[in-house]
């Protein structure tokens, strides 16, 4: 299946100094190549989106967010669809941010602000409020954790096929070698590709989208043993062993909040 281009809307102009534009975006749409005179922030309260930048590419969820700061290059967009909350935000208050594109964690009180802030955009009877709700994102922005990265995401269309195909359906557990024969080249050609664009073999990346995927699943409502079935585990205690080693903790505390995404 193709992707669909959207265009930003065209009636929003500089942030003065925050502004938050919401919009859903459909399965396989994108914003095109862009950059901004202001930075911004990409975030999605629901769905999950990816994120393309000059030599890196991945997804996030909606316990993560990605730092642009202005002038940086970049794309936007859904596999599967999200909920769009994109923070644009004037340079004369980003002197406190990194200077350098970054992945950060979102937690309950900055994902529930920037929530605020979207819906104080719908009205002008409280601006001294709005002007505190905008204070504290800004405040949250300078507090937020780094995130060493999120889920890699290649660039070229023969491993973005791949990556689709597997994201879609996480039990998928076809080899490097099928792979290889199902797209028309040798099984050590797509390995050193999946190594030269995205560090990591396609085992290591299929283990990697599951964990991830399993983050996303457990801020629904789904049960843990509904959970390792859909991710391709062979039970609920082969996927918490697989979650505690990577995260440090069971998937049920993480549900309480008791560790941060990896």
């Amino acid at each position: 299946m193709t992707w669909s281009e959207i265009s930003a809307p065209p009636d929003l102009g500089s942030p003065t100094p925050l502004t938050v534009r919401v919009q859903s975006l459909a399965p396989r749409t994108y914003f095109p190549e862009h950059s901004h005179h202001w930075g911004q922030v990409a975030y999605a309260i629901s769905g999950v989106l990816s994120v393309n930048i000059p030599g890196r590419s991945f997804v996030i969820s909606p316990r993560q967010a990605v730092w642009l700061p202005a002038g940086v290059s970049h794309r936007v967009g859904s596999l599967m669809g999200a909920e769009f909350r994109s923070l644009w935000i004037s340079t004369s208050v980003t002197g406190d941010l990194p200077v350098d594109p970054a992945v950060f964690s979102v937690g309950p009180l900055l994902r529930a602000l920037i929530a605020e802030a979207a819906a104080l955009q719908e009205t002008d009877d409280d601006p001294d409020y709005r002007d505190r709700v905008t204070g504290l994102v800004l405040d949250q922005l300078r507090r937020a954790r780094a995130l060493p990265a999120a889920l890699p995401w290649p660039r070229t269309t023969m491993l973005a096929q791949v990556c689709e195909a597997i994201y879609a359906d996480p039990t998928d557990s076809r080899s490097a070698e099928e792979w290889s024969a199902q797209l028309g080249i040798s099984a050590r050609t797509l390995t050193r590709r999946f190594e030269a664009d995205l560090g990591m073999s396609l085992r290591t990346w299929r283990r990697r989208m599951r964990l991830f995927k399993s983050i996303e699943l457990l801020g629904g409502d789904m049960d843990i043993t509904q959970i390792a079935l859909e991710l391709g585990y062979a039970s609920s205690s082969a996927f918490t062993y697989a979650f505690r080693t990577a995260i440090g903790v069971s998937p049920t505390l993480y549900i309480r909040g008791e560790a941060s995404a990896p």
